[in-house]
């Protein structure tokens, strides 16, 4: 009889590591960690899963991250910002384990970022406005950053041309 029971509850490793979401209202992905030299043909983003940073996101892969797969590049996109909206909330925080270097679990991971995806993503209507809103915020940064290096270079430019006339 336990032999039965440890049977049924028993999941290959293959099963342990992915975790397929299927609802009308949200897609389908996997999640599972990656590992380095793999290529993905799927849309794809990365998760960092050791250290204070664990859950940021990004297009490219962390040594050490998870790896959720997409069927289309829209469903990569949301996924993106949500991913992003629960690391800059700290969201992650409180499911990283370790003293010296904390991480977060993949088990612990595929269950509160499904449900949390799921909800964010019930409103689609407000959840198109918060993307939209999180893309302009990102575009003005990326601009505001590459004002910052304009601005330092032509401080160079005139200090170098100040300290050269001097001579």
């Amino acid at each position: 009889m336990w032999g039965r029971v440890i049977t049924r509850n028993h999941r290959s490793r293959q099963e342990q590591e992915e975790v397929n979401f299927n609802s009308e209202a949200m897609t389908n992905f996997i999640i599972k960690t990656h590992r380095p030299g793999t290529n993905y043909s799927k849309p794809h983003l990365f998760i960092l899963n050791k250290g204070l940073n664990s859950g940021k996101p990004q297009k490219e892969p962390f040594t050490n991250s998870f790896v959720i797969l997409f069927q289309h590049e829209e469903d990569c996109e949301n996924f993106y910002f949500i991913a992003f909206s629960l690391w800059q909330t700290k969201f992650w925080h409180q499911f990283l384990i370790g003293s010296v270097i904390p991480f977060l679990r993949l088990q612990d991971f595929k269950n509160e970022f499904t449900p949390r995806a799921k909800s964010m993503m019930e409103e689609h209507e407000q959840h198109q406005k918060n993307i939209a809103a999180l893309k302009a915020l990102e575009q003005k940064e990326n601009q505001f950053h590459e004002n910052l290096k304009l601005i330092n270079d032509i401080r160079r430019i005139i200090m170098y041309r100040y300290c050269n006339n001097r001579l």
